[in-house]
Protein backbone atom coordinates (compact mmCIF):
# COMPACT_ATOMS: atom_id res chain seq x y z
CA UNK A 1 0.00 0.00 0.00
CA UNK A 2 1.47 3.05 -1.21
CA UNK A 3 0.96 6.94 0.36
CA UNK A 4 -1.42 7.09 -2.60
CA UNK A 5 -3.73 4.27 -1.44
CA UNK A 6 -3.76 6.22 2.34
CA UNK A 7 -4.84 9.58 0.28
CA UNK A 8 -8.04 7.81 -0.16
CA UNK A 9 -8.77 6.63 3.21
CA UNK A 10 -8.11 10.20 4.02
CA UNK A 11 -10.50 10.95 1.54
CA UNK A 12 -12.97 8.84 2.60
CA UNK A 13 -12.35 9.49 5.94
CA UNK A 14 -13.43 13.16 5.20
CA UNK A 15 -16.27 12.57 3.01
CA UNK A 16 -17.55 10.26 5.95
CA UNK A 17 -17.18 13.16 8.36
CA UNK A 18 -19.55 15.31 5.72
CA UNK A 19 -21.93 12.63 5.33
CA UNK A 20 -22.03 12.65 9.56
CA UNK A 21 -22.47 16.21 9.57
CA UNK A 22 -25.53 15.83 7.02
CA UNK A 23 -26.75 13.31 8.82
CA UNK A 24 -27.14 15.41 12.23
CA UNK A 25 -28.54 18.38 10.10
CA UNK A 26 -31.03 16.09 8.30
CA UNK A 27 -29.72 17.09 4.96
CA UNK A 28 -30.61 14.14 3.22
CA UNK A 29 -29.73 15.53 -0.16
CA UNK A 30 -26.33 16.26 0.74
CA UNK A 31 -25.77 13.19 2.59
CA UNK A 32 -26.61 10.97 -0.64
CA UNK A 33 -24.27 12.86 -2.71
CA UNK A 34 -21.57 12.44 -0.11
CA UNK A 35 -22.10 8.89 -0.46
CA UNK A 36 -22.38 7.80 -3.75
CA UNK A 37 -18.40 10.54 -3.56
CA UNK A 38 -17.41 8.20 -1.40
CA UNK A 39 -18.94 4.65 -2.95
CA UNK A 40 -16.23 6.21 -5.76
CA UNK A 41 -13.87 6.74 -3.91
CA UNK A 42 -13.66 3.29 -2.59
CA UNK A 43 -14.11 1.88 -5.45
CA UNK A 44 -10.90 3.19 -6.72
CA UNK A 45 -9.18 2.20 -4.01
CA UNK A 46 -10.49 -1.16 -4.36
CA UNK A 47 -8.90 -1.04 -7.79
CA UNK A 48 -5.24 -0.28 -6.64
CA UNK A 49 -4.89 -3.42 -5.20
CA UNK A 50 -2.20 -3.23 -3.06
CA UNK A 51 -0.49 -5.01 -0.04
CA UNK A 52 -0.47 -3.74 2.96
CA UNK A 53 3.23 -3.79 3.70
CA UNK A 54 3.70 -1.19 1.12
CA UNK A 55 3.04 1.38 3.39
CA UNK A 56 4.82 0.74 6.49
CA UNK A 57 4.07 0.37 10.37
CA UNK A 58 3.13 4.53 10.84
CA UNK A 59 0.99 4.51 7.46
CA UNK A 60 -0.98 1.06 8.77
CA UNK A 61 -1.67 2.72 11.71
CA UNK A 62 -2.55 5.79 10.58
CA UNK A 63 -4.97 3.65 8.06
CA UNK A 64 -6.60 1.74 11.57
CA UNK A 65 -7.11 4.96 13.02
CA UNK A 66 -9.10 6.31 9.75
CA UNK A 67 -11.17 2.63 9.11
CA UNK A 68 -12.27 2.78 12.77
CA UNK A 69 -13.28 6.31 12.91
CA UNK A 70 -15.17 5.59 9.37
CA UNK A 71 -16.89 2.64 11.40
CA UNK A 72 -17.66 4.48 14.01
CA UNK A 73 -19.45 7.44 11.77
CA UNK A 74 -21.19 4.77 9.87
CA UNK A 75 -23.13 3.66 12.77
CA UNK A 76 -24.11 7.01 14.07
CA UNK A 77 -25.44 7.92 10.53
CA UNK A 78 -27.28 4.93 10.42
CA UNK A 79 -28.60 5.83 13.57
CA UNK A 80 -29.91 9.28 12.62
CA UNK A 81 -31.13 8.00 9.24
CA UNK A 82 -33.60 5.18 10.68
CA UNK A 83 -36.31 7.72 11.17
CA UNK A 84 -36.06 9.56 8.24
CA UNK A 85 -35.81 6.01 6.06
CA UNK A 86 -38.50 4.56 8.04
CA UNK A 87 -40.46 7.97 7.31
CA UNK A 88 -39.17 7.34 3.77
CA UNK A 89 -40.27 3.60 3.46
CA UNK A 90 -43.92 4.60 4.90
CA UNK A 91 -44.24 7.56 2.67
CA UNK A 92 -43.74 5.38 -0.39
CA UNK A 93 -46.08 2.46 1.34
CA UNK A 94 -48.92 4.87 0.94
CA UNK A 95 -47.93 6.39 -2.63
CA UNK A 96 -47.93 2.74 -3.79
CA UNK A 97 -51.51 1.49 -2.61
CA UNK A 98 -52.71 4.57 -3.91
CA UNK A 99 -51.36 4.01 -7.37
CA UNK A 100 -52.89 0.18 -6.63
CA UNK A 101 -56.48 1.30 -5.49
CA UNK A 102 -56.31 3.68 -8.90
CA UNK A 103 -55.66 1.06 -10.78
CA UNK A 104 -57.86 -1.37 -9.45
CA UNK A 105 -60.77 1.38 -10.04
CA UNK A 106 -60.10 2.58 -13.67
Amino acid sequence: MSKDSLTYYESIGHVSQLMLTAARQGDWDTLIDAEQCCAALIQRLQAMDEPDSALGPVGRKRKQQIIRRILAEDAEIRNLAQPWLRQLETHLGHARRARDVQATYR
